[in-house]
């Protein structure tokens, strides 16, 4: 009846929709050519959100970032009637019919449209011809960083847009809300870095054989974490440069304790340089880091040194004055380890050693020795024996030398201006 025809006809789900490409008449133009082809450049206008930073590698100097681009432009091919005013939405099947700007990233190394379930692109266009184009899209680009006070840095990075074949004279690109159209996620966050800031900037671009290009920039800024550095880099160095100077207060005459100590400071000094170089690129300026681990590994060396020129003089001291007491007594008396050190003989008994044999054979001094041990002596030379005797163990037996006394306050003190001139300098 002409009833149930009217009632067909006002039910929207029982009418046949027009094909986009009909509705567009995508058919009755070229695409291959921009809107306004011939005319003054296409103004494309460019907003930016950025979802996430995904990983700043120092090694490859890159940065990996995941974003959502989109593009706004007006092509009035693309116009069409609309009684409500509303426009209409397309997936990416669209997109390889009409025309879109070649817009790519400048020194991206890696970059990818998301395509789970689908692939993340939108297309959307206005009855009078403006369009809207968004893609998902993860980039890793390259960051130019200064490692010179690595790890109290501060890296800037950008990310660069640019038309690829289009110049200024056919395309200007520009940030569709000014310092606005850049958006961020506020949950945004790094391991290493706090993110201070992040701004729009634009600017030119010139090629000898194409010409200028209009330039977009994502700038932001990274300050590294310190904490981190300090617990495995920098307070390890301290403790070693510390541990070093127990050796100040240990007796001159331990010589394995003290050469030990100074070789497993110095040992493990060498480790922590190295692990540090084995995370980070291979510059060819010093980083601030290396500073510190060479100069605390310079303390700890110096600490090693300062043994053996303590160790060296002292053994010159001693031989002076048992020269000077041995002529005054013409004999003197040294247990077994102490002869040894000074004639470079085996004695298994304490030895009396006259210095004016001191450098004949070990067998005489030992014949000497045991003669001496034998024959009967009277009072007077036994008294003037434990006496000479008396007076050389006070020498020998002294712990404190000269070097290690001022070693104990100039180590610690120049140590301690030293951390406060790095700090000071580098934060």
């Amino acid at each position: 009846s002409k009833r149930e025809i009217k009632m067909r006809k006002l039910d929207s789900t029982k009418v046949r929709p027009l094909k986009s490409e009909q509705l567009l008449r995508i058919e009755d133009h070229d695409f291959a050519l921009r809107p306004g082809f011939g005319g003054s450049p296409i103004p494309v206008g460019i907003d930016v959100q950025v979802e996430s930073i995904d990983s700043i590698s120092e090694v490859d100097m890159d940065f990996t970032m995941t974003l959502y681009l989109r593009h706004y432009w007006k092509d009035e091919r693309l116009s069409f009637r609309s009684n409500k005013n509303k426009s209409m939405t397309f997936d990416g099947r669209l997109i390889k019919k009409i025309w879109v700007p070649d817009v790519f990233f400048v020194h991206s190394k890696r970059s990818f449209i998301h395509d789970t379930t689908v692939e993340n692109i939108m297309l959307r266009v206005y009855p009078d011809g403006n369009v809207l184009f968004s893609l998902r899209i993860t980039v890793s680009a390259m960051c130019f960083m200064d490692f010179s006070r690595f790890p109290l840095d501060t890296q800037n990075c950008s990310l660069e847009l640019e038309s690829y074949a289009y110049n200024e004279d056919d395309l200007m690109l520009y940030w569709k809300h000014g310092n606005k159209s850049l958006s961020t996620d506020e949950h945004i966050s790094l391991s290493q870095f706090f993110i201070e800031e992040f701004s729009a900037s634009s600017g030119l671009a010139f090629y000898s054989s194409t010409g200028w290009y209009n330039r977009l920039f994502i700038n932001f800024a990274l300050r590294r974490h310190i904490f981190f550095f300090v617990l495995q880099s920098y307070f390890p160095a301290m403790l070693m440069v510390m541990l070093s100077w127990v050796s100040f207060w240990i007796d001159r005459r331990a010589v394995p304790a003290r050469v030990s100590l100074g070789i497993t400071t110095v040992l493990t000094m060498s480790t922590i340089m190295t692990g540090v170089s084995a995370s980070m690129p291979q510059v060819s300026y010093i980083k601030a880091v290396d500073v510190y681990l060479w100069i605390s590994f310079l303390f700890v060396f110096l600490s090693v040194i300062e043994y053996a020129a303590v160790n060296y003089l002292t053994t010159i001291e001693e031989r002076k004055q048992l020269k000077k007491r041995g002529k005054a007594s013409g004999m003197y008396s040294i247990d077994a380890v102490q002869a040894m050190a000074f004639d470079g003989c085996f004695h298994d008994t304490d030895v009396d050693m006259d210095l004016t044999a001191f450098s004949d054979r070990c067998e005489e001094n030992e014949t000497q020795a045991h003669a001496s041990n034998v024959s009967n002596v009277d009072t007077t030379r036994i008294k003037r024996k434990r006496s000479v005797k008396g007076n050389v163990g006070r020498i020998i037996l002294r712990n404190n030398h000269v070097i290690d006394t001022y070693s104990r306050i100039i180590f610690p003190s120049v140590y301690i201006v030293f951390n406060f001139f790095y700090w000071g300098l580098y934060i």
